[in-house]
């Protein structure tokens, strides 16, 4: 009789410990009983197939880069697009004589009026640009004292059910009020200088900061809290870390408001007692019947609100990224 030929064949062992395991020499394609090496670099090469991890890991984050990014720039065309139809339909409208220059001057003579203003000084209401600076300066810092302010008491109150029960009646209270009635008495209280205002502006932006950064720490998941306990977090942490980032989306959202209601109080307190800026030139050209001058001054005005709304909206896109957004 012929013997049977024998064929070994090894037959792994499960490893019985995780030391095991770490210990354990690695497949190797060489095996005499493992054809492949196991994965799917294995399963690949058997199929004929190229590895695609680098495809996932490396090729998608840039294609999305580049699809936000092209998003992005597509939708600031179209912002500017349609400002440069509005323009163009208004004077459309101007030159066929359906809308009277003595209601409304077209805008060649609003451009024509600005150039005028920006190359010449007037001796009643001096440059447009030293107007600007003017206004610009005491925006600046009523705006940023507001903000400031707002976003600290809104902490201090959102935090703590006492402060909420001392303050927040009187910051209601405060809000109110309605600003061309506080600023007689801010002119007899601090005098007709830079004071009255700047405090004018600061009101304006803290009450809406305020309130949008109240209801976004106030609308922090609940659980949030319970899962900084479990980590044995501090109570700095769990604000530093938990509490403002959580809040940050209604601080911005604030923040948009206080810009506009910010230039409204600019322009009132502009009006009375003041010797320059640009509420100083509608009020002379009021007096002189020169709408020409004052649409030039309100144009200014709008293009420092889109201005202004448009650097908030760049902090909010990068500071917020992790934020999933609903429209795409």
């Amino acid at each position: 009789m012929v013997p049977f030929a024998t064929e070994e064949v090894y037959v792994s062992a499960q490893p019985n410990s995780r030391s095991d395991t770490r210990d354990a020499p690695a497949w190797s394609a060489d095996s005499p009983a493992m054809p492949a090496a196991f994965g799917e670099a294995a399963l690949d090469a058997a199929v004929g197939l190229e590895p695609v991890g680098a495809i996932g890991i490396e090729a998608c984050g840039p294609v999305e880069v580049r699809g936000a990014r092209g998003r992005f720039l597509r939708h600031s065309r179209l912002r500017w697009l349609s400002l440069v139809v509005l323009v163009g339909l208004w004077q459309l409208l101007s030159s066929t004589g359906a809308l009277p220059a003595s209601k409304l001057v077209s805008p060649v003579t609003i451009a024509h009026t600005a150039y005028n203003l920006i190359v010449t000084s007037s001796p009643t209401y001096g440059t447009l640009q030293g107007s600007l600076l003017v206004s610009a300066e005491r925006w600046g810092i009523g705006f940023s004292l507001g903000a400031v302010i707002g976003v600290l008491l809104a902490v201090v109150t959102g935090l703590s059910r006492v402060a909420e029960t001392a303050l927040d009646p009187i910051v209601h209270a405060l809000r109110a009020i309605p600003l061309l009635g506080v600023l007689p008495l801010f002119i007899v209280w601090f005098g007709i200088g830079e004071l009255p205002k700047d405090l004018i502006v600061l009101l304006a932006t803290l009450f809406p900061m305020y309130v949008a950064t109240f209801a976004g720490i106030r609308g922090v998941d609940p659980k949030l809290r319970e899962l900084a306990q479990v980590l044995g977090l501090s109570r700095r942490e769990l604000v530093t870390t938990i509490v403002l980032p959580g809040a940050l989306p209604m601080t911005f959202a604030g923040l948009r408001l206080s810009v506009v209601s910010s230039l409204l109080a600019l322009v009132v307190g502009e009006q009375i007692n003041a010797n320059a800026g640009l509420g100083f030139m509608i009020t002379t050209a009021q007096q002189f019947l020169e709408n020409n001058i004052i649409m030039v001054c309100l144009i200014v005005y709008a293009i420092l609100g889109l201005i202004a709304e448009a650097l908030v909206r760049a902090a909010e896109r990068r500071v917020l990224a992790w934020r999933p957004e609903f429209v795409h």
